[in-house]
């Protein structure tokens, strides 16, 4: 069990935010409190200390990162961690340490960098694993990642059937399935967009423009590679006229 202990409102209020968006059990002291023998590490906060049982410091502004290593201590290890991405425009993101999920995302393309590296922050071996389909927005992921080791992974068959109740969770299910499938070491992975995917952005720049203006090839390759969002192409073609 996890003790929260700490007389700062900001790290309680975050810790416990955190604690009870994952289940997870705990129970709250005073600082200079007695410890119930069923607790295994305290989180405490920067000014609070409890030496009779290991500790988390936590900050205001991390309280999610204390939580990750409360439980953490809890697991005992637990293992390496391990982070599978499943790119599309909204990949899925697991983080498991050893065989433990612990924790699950789904976010727009351009934060997914951000929460792998915020997600994998103070590790001391992580590993990132990244499907191989959706080709041009895995690459822009790579590309974004300050990490390594990356590995590419075979996507096929680890999205699984989704049955009533559970449907829009593939990308996350499947992100799961990355992660724990081995694949090859990348350091980059350079992508030439297809026709039919220029074919594919041209059309919708077409659909989301007030004119039915459609971007020529060259934008239509320079959104593909991520360099622009179709807005900007489309901006850019109106200037360019």
């Amino acid at each position: 069990m996890i003790v929260v202990a700490t007389a700062d409102f900001e790290v309680y209020h975050g810790v416990v935010g955190e604690l009870r968006d994952r289940n997870v059990r705990f129970t709250t002291i005073e600082p200079d409190g007695d410890v119930p023998k069923a607790a295994a590490v305290a989180i405490v906060g920067p000014e609070d200390d409890h030496p009779s049982i290991p500790t988390v410091r936590a900050g205001p502004d991390c309280p999610h990162q204390a939580v990750e290593e409360a439980l953490a201590i809890l697991r005992g290890g637990g293992g390496r961690t391990v982070i599978g991405v499943d790119p599309g425009d909204r990949p899925g993101i697991a983080v498991l340490s050893g065989e433990t999920i612990v924790s699950a995302f789904q976010v727009p393309i351009e934060e997914t960098a951000a929460v792998v590296e915020r997600e994998i922050d103070g590790e001391s071996d992580p590993l990132v694993r990244i499907g191989d389909g959706a080709r041009l927005r895995g690459a822009r992921i790579i590309d974004a990642l300050d990490v390594r080791p990356i590995e590419l992974v075979d996507e096929t068959g680890t999205t699984p059937y989704q049955g009533e109740g559970v449907r829009g969770m593939g990308d996350v299910l499947a992100a799961v399935n990355i992660a724990r499938t081995e694949g090859e070491v990348i350091d980059s992975r350079e992508i030439e967009p297809t026709a039919g995917e220029i074919r594919m952005i041209q059309n919708r720049s077409r659909e989301r423009s007030d004119d039915h203006r459609s971007i020529d090839e060259s934008l239509a390759r320079l959104v593909a590679l991520g360099e622009l969002s179709i807005p900007e192409a489309l901006r850019r073609h109106r200037d360019d006229e």
